[in-house]
């Protein structure tokens, strides 16, 4: 499959190659790993004084939702440092697309809000709701490019979203 352009990715025939040659990966592996290093600034740093100063009911859902920010974000890195690999060469397309570099931890990294989520400090609930939001986006993108049956009519609407929401180089 060649490309005209990086964001002229095809549902139809998209693969790792295609995929990880995109403009569609590259923002996504950079937004990825810049909010893996913003998370652990803030939760080594600010985040852990501002844990602190939180009643203690609000200190018990601040523990339970930094570690699943930080599951989801792990997730994430995994996942994208996996396919970036597989497209590169540095590992077999088929290892790639094995279940052991599959997105994971759904059951954690899909929860929903819990109750007294406005308790928290506004920056680790920025960061909660940019990683649901990351996650969610490689999640689709995972099953799109994983999933024996081919994208699902409601997965692919969700894929062309993520395509107009990240724009064009070339001004589609």
């Amino acid at each position: 499959m060649s490309l005209h352009n990086a964001d002229d990715v095809d549902l139809q025939d998209l693969n790792l190659q295609s995929f990880a040659d995109s403009a569609l990966f590259d923002r996504t592996f950079e937004e990825g790993m810049s909010l893996v290093e913003e998370t652990a600034r803030y939760l080594d740093g600010r985040g852990r004084s501002e844990a602190r100063e939180l009643p203690r009911k609000a200190a018990l859902l601040y523990a339970g939702e930094s570690m699943r920010v930080t599951t989801r974000l792990m997730q994430a890195a995994s996942w994208l440092l996996g396919q970036r690999a597989g497209g590169e060469g540095d590992m077999k397309p088929e290892e790639a697309a094995s279940d052991r570099y599959r997105l994971g931890s759904k059951e954690i990294c899909f929860g929903g809000k819990e109750d007294g989520i406005e308790l928290l400090p506004d920056v680790l609930q920025d960061l909660l709701s940019r990683s649901d939001n990351l996650y969610r986006r490689i999640a689709r993108l995972d099953e799109v490019l994983f999933s024996r049956e081919g994208p699902a009519p409601a997965v692919k609407a969700q894929f062309d979203r993520l395509k107009e929401a990240f724009g064009s180089s070339q001004g589609e």
